[in-house]
């Protein structure tokens, strides 16, 4: 089975910004659509931002705007671009499919992502 691996994450001031990268041990040009979630400290998982296999995005009203994701099927790895990141947006950030037809892959590790004020 496919495994994800997070990395990227890290402490950045407020209106900084980081790139995350999500590593698939295989191909991921199968799956329909992939998505960035995040959870923050003492809450739920959320989802961010997702792609489908032709490459359209959506976003969480929470990050649109600042957040921005991609895939290279060829390196079979998906980013999370985060510019003007806000404290609100610390927690661990994790990739996996959407939970729908395909179900989900075994969650990864996540990566931490802690924004100072």
């Amino acid at each position: 089975q496919v495994q994800l691996v997070e990395s990227g994450g890290g402490l950045v001031q407020a209106g900084g910004s980081l790139r995350l990268s999500c590593a698939a041990s295989g191909s991921i040009s199968g799956f329909n659509a992939m998505g960035w979630y995040r959870q923050p400290p003492g809450k739920q998982r959320e989802l961010v931002a997702v792609i489908d296999s032709a490459g359209m995005t959506n976003y969480a009203d929470s990050v649109k705007g600042r957040f921005t994701i991609s895939r290279d099927n060829a390196k079979d790895t998906v980013y999370l671009q985060m510019n003007s990141l806000k404290p609100e947006d610390t927690g661990v950030y994790y990739c996996n499919l959407l939970g729908r037809g395909q179900g989900y892959l075994p969650w990864g590790q996540g990566t931490q992502v802690t924004v100072s004020s």
